[in-house]
């Protein structure tokens, strides 16, 4: 069976149909910081998990459903540039 996909059709690799994988390494690189610094901070095992859940559990709700469908490794890159020089994209006509 053979599937015709159109030029202006952008095919991602995703796991399992729901995260990208650049945004997936993203989101395991952040859950081992929470994780270390939960771990460093607090003594009881409450607490470390109260401080995991909420730094760690926002960031991936944000993954999953994005903003209009776009990477937050690409919305970080964009904040990024746009604190770097905000100048730019202020005043620049498009």
């Amino acid at each position: 069976m053979k599937f015709i996909f159109p030029q202006n059709y952008n095919f991602n690799n995703k796991l399992f149909g729901v995260i990208e994988y650049p945004t997936l390494f993203f989101n395991i690189i952040w859950g081992i910081l929470v994780y270390f610094i939960s771990c460093i901070f607090s003594a009881s095992i409450v607490l470390q998990v109260a401080i995991f859940i909420s730094l760690f559990f926002p960031v991936l709700l944000f993954s999953i459903i994005g903003f209009n469908h776009e990477s937050i490794v690409y919305i970080l890159k964009y904040l990024y540039f746009y604190f770097k020089s905000p100048k730019y994209y202020l005043y620049k006509k498009g």
